[in-house]
């Protein structure tokens, strides 16, 4: 086991049995043009930390631990979907009309691909999700239970909505949960902040929370390839 120094106390990482789980890198919510762009937010804010993430995904790939990159992605007839979904929150554009990266949050469209810094590498697991954890409607408890995946290692996009969603979702399922907490970010800073504290709180309710340096270190004196 790796002792990484986290909050709310260090966190115990199985190399054998952890795999990184990026959250919603896409070009739809990072990039001006996309649905978070459509919504009126300051997409700046999440493309701040490329480098970063850029930084964990290397941790993870020289290691040769399993990576996991999410989508939050629809089915071109929008069937998984609900309408109540591309109701809310009156943006210029709505789920599935033409922006100027494509349809957006559809499948296969430009906008809706893994920004190119971070983009997966062959033997990477890459989901789709209509919803915003990552175990709705997308079969990733299989390939994890196959895998003998026990430890989850969290980053993207954004902190309050997906990313602490799908840990609320993993450790619902008994996985333990780490937030490298300079490797995810959000529009707003405030909620950012509060998530970060809901997911801390009470012992370490949802999970544990670290900076990628704290990890990086605790890796590196552990010995490469542990």
């Amino acid at each position: 086991m790796i002792d990484v120094p986290a909050r709310p106390y260090p966190y115990l990482l199985d190399p054998r049995h952890t795999a990184l789980v990026v959250i919603d890198m896409q070009r739809d919510f990072i990039e001006k043009g996309g649905f978070g762009d459509s919504l009126g937010n300051d997409v700046a804010r999440l493309e701040a930390i490329i480098p970063t993430v850029a930084g964990l995904i290397a941790l993870f790939r020289k290691q040769s631990w399993l990576v996991i990159h999410t989508r939050e992605a629809h089915r071109p007839d929008l069937s998984d979907c609900p309408p109540s979904k591309i109701r809310r929150g009156n943006p210029s554009l709505k789920i599935g009309e033409a922006g100027a990266m494509g349809r957006l949050l559809v499948r296969g469209e430009p906008g809706n691909q893994i920004v190119d810094d971070l983009a997966p590498i062959d033997g990477e697991i890459v989901i789709d999700k209509p919803g915003k954890g990552m175990f709705w409607a997308t079969g990733l408890d299989g390939p994890l239970a196959e895998r003998g995946i026990t430890h989850l290692v969290f980053a993207g996009v954004t902190t309050e909505v997906c990313v602490q969603t799908s840990m609320r979702e993993a450790n619902d399922r008994g996985f333990e949960c780490l937030l490298v907490e300079d490797a995810t970010e959000s529009y707003f800073a405030e909620f950012k902040a509060a998530a970060i504290e809901m997911i801390v709180a009470q012992g370490g309710i949802v999970g544990w929370v670290a900076p990628l340096g704290a990890l990086e270190k605790a890796v590196a004196e552990a010995g490469a390839h542990v």
